[in-house]
């Protein structure tokens, strides 16, 4: 992605009438996943608030690898405001003094919650209670846990969105779910230290992504496709091709979890991503077309991800509560994506 296309993303953000910039003003922000493509984003965005409003917002980010980190985005530790540290947050619980804290770490690699479940699911529950306790220690601060619509389980055919009041859940019985059943534990301890110890958390519940710094060629159908498109492949589709997504634009994706941030209320889970739903097949269909000269073949092979179904949110409530609304389309975000890999 050029600096020029970044910038012009990011002055989009930084102009968002949702977000409350000056929540902001000389705070102290841990950020735990902060290395990953959703914190990639947000810390974007926040570096270049603090740049131009000149916030003063102080940014720490333990991470597993802050070398790596450092060798992908180093024009983020310019400013001098963002300090990171070498730390496991599901073995070594987070210290300091924060008055916001975005909790994101995870694992979302289909391979290790296929061969190693119980991996996903301690590095989630514990990171999380680690987590919950600095934020409960410190009385007053603003907590945003980035949650999943993987919580729902699999989707009812039936329901065309899935609203934050349907209580369905993953099939505990299959440690296909782990992800999902760690996401929902992972809420309910966010339930729990409310309750009990007055924190201050809102969660966010996030589905499909497609944009730009999202690694191709991972378990990510989207990625898949494009990168076979832009080396000139046929894209194969290896299923039937019937399983329903939608697909949010990573800058949309940053304005609705600032908002979040800045301007929620004490309490609440709040569903993130785009309602306008497509089959995989569609999918490949629509990335063959842009990028791809109408290559793309469905092989019909058996489904077994973790779900085969529809997984599509209903937003009406994030939508209704702070006048969010979805300005990247489907083709825009397969365009700039495919563009920022060129």
């Amino acid at each position: 992605m050029s600096s020029w296309q970044l910038e012009n993303e990011l002055n989009g953000i930084l102009a968002a009438p949702q977000i409350d910039w000056n929540k902001l003003r000389n705070a102290r922000l841990l950020f735990t996943g902060g290395t990953g493509f959703i914190g990639r984003w947000m810390l974007e965005a926040l570096q270049h608030a603090n740049d131009r409003l000149a916030l003063d917002l102080q940014i720490t980010i333990p991470s597993r690898r802050p070398d790596v980190f450092r060798q992908r985005a180093s024009h983020l530790l310019a400013n001098g405001k963002l300090t990171l540290t070498q730390q496991d947050i599901a073995t070594t619980p987070p210290s300091g003094n924060f008055t916001h804290i975005i909790h994101a770490a995870t694992d979302a690699s289909a391979t290790l919650n296929d061969e190693a479940p119980l991996t996903v699911f301690r590095t989630i529950v514990r990171g999380t209670e680690h987590t919950l306790d600095l934020a409960a220690s410190q009385p007053g601060t603003k907590v945003l846990f980035l949650s999943s619509g993987a919580v729902y389980g699999q989707q009812p055919t039936e329901l065309s969105n899935i609203p934050e009041s349907w209580h369905g859940s993953p099939n505990p019985q299959l440690p296909k779910n782990a992800y999902g059943e760690a996401k929902r534990a992972a809420e309910m301890l966010c339930a729990i230290y409310r309750k009990q110890f007055g924190v201050n958390v809102v969660t966010a519940r996030i589905f499909s992504l497609l944009g730009p710094f999202m690694p191709l060629g991972t378990h990510f159908a989207a990625g898949n496709f494009i990168r076979d498109a832009l080396a000139g492949k046929s894209i194969l589709v290896q299923g039937n091709g019937r399983p329903i997504r939608s697909y949010l634009y990573p800058s949309d994706l940053t304005v609705w979890l600032l908002t979040l941030l800045t301007a929620a209320p004490r309490e609440g889970a709040y569903n993130v991503g785009s309602e306008r739903a497509v089959s995989i097949a569609e999918l490949a269909q629509t990335v063959a077309h842009l990028i791809g000269n109408d290559d793309y073949k469905i092989l019909g092979q058996d489904d077994s991800g973790w779900n085969t179904g529809r997984y599509v949110p209903s937003t009406t409530l994030i939508r209704n509560e702070f006048g969010l609304t979805e300005t990247v389309s489907l083709e825009e975000s397969v365009i700039k994506t495919a563009s920022a890999n060129s």
